[in-house]
Order: structure tokens, then C-alpha cells, then sequence
């Protein structure tokens, strides 16, 4: 509820802000261009040290994504109308199965790292098993914004 007198304020984050709102959370939404235009996916993911990992299943987004790989990633925590947070993160999407063949391990970390969220990721319980295809997306560039209420005097 919007308090009389109170007005919106608005800021940047700074780089931990945006780093701990990309760690509190777990699903954000994929900008990427198609055809001339700009889509957006909801996915899963997991931050770790400059990368966001996720998975997804074989179709357009993935087809496109092999031959334009810079992306744009959002996540949010919206409150109110002004009372939330924002952070947009710039940079390469890279499909795992391409990389495991160079570098197993990574991958494998991966795994580990959603599975800290859904610990059935990739096992015969899996609840989404169309969704195989690992990829993880390097943090080029990352900013933030919020909003908040504030009180006059």
C-alpha cells in the first residue's frame, strides 16, 4: 500500500547488489534476437563465479542461439510498484554439450550446481527430463536498478 507523501526513488545497484539478487533467486527471463526481433524465455539458472548455468530442450531457441550467441538475462524482485529490484546481465551463450567435449568437468559442475536447486536434475526422477540440454552464459556486463519508497523530510 502507497503511503501519502511518499514518493519513488530510484537507483543503480551496485556490483554485490546485483550479485546477491542473482543469487537469491533461481529463475529469470533469456532476451535474445530471432528473426529480426527480440524474444524472451523464462529459464531456470544458477549463478556461480561470472556465469549463470541453466538448461533448456532442443528447438528454435537453440538453433538460433548457435549462430547468435549474445544474449541479455533479467531476473526481478518486485514488491510493489515501487518497491523492487532489477538486474540485467550482458553476454555469451555457450551449449555445454559443446564444451563437455573439451572439458568434461564442466559440465559436470553444472549438474551439481542445479541440483542445489532441483535435486533431481538429470536423474531417473527428473521432472522435466526434455529439458537435457546444458548451457551456461558468461557475465560480460552486469547492472542493476531499483526502486523504493520514500518519505518526504
Amino acid at each position: 500500500m502507497e503511503q501519502a507523501g511518499a514518493y519513488p526513488e530510484f537507483r543503480s545497484l551496485t556490483e554485490a547488489e546485483c550479485v546477491a539478487l542473482l543469487e537469491r533467486n533461481h529463475v529469470g527471463r533469456l532476451a535474445f534476437t530471432f528473426r529480426d526481433q527480440v524474444d524472451l524465455q523464462p529459464l531456470h539458472y544458477v549463478h556461480d563465479d561470472g556465469w549463470l548455468y541453466g538448461r533448456t530442450s532442443e528447438g528454435t531457441k537453440l538453433e538460433t542461439l548457435a549462430h547468435h550467441q549474445w544474449v541479455a538475462f533479467e531476473v526481478d524482485e518486485v514488491r510493489g510498484p515501487f518497491d523492487w529490484e532489477s538486474v540485467v546481465l550482458r553476454g555469451s551463450f555457450y551449449r555445454l554439450d559443446d564444451e563437455e567435449r573439451r572439458d568434461p568437468a564442466i559440465a559436470a559442475h553444472a549438474v551439481a550446481l542445479l541440483r542445489s536447486v532441483a535435486p533431481e536434475t538429470l536423474s531417473s526422477s527428473d521432472p522435466a527430463p526434455h529439458r537435457a540440454v546444458l548451457f551456461r552464459i558468461s557475465i560480460r556486463e552486469l547492472s542493476g536498478r531499483a526502486s523504493r519508497l520514500a518519505h518526504p523530510g
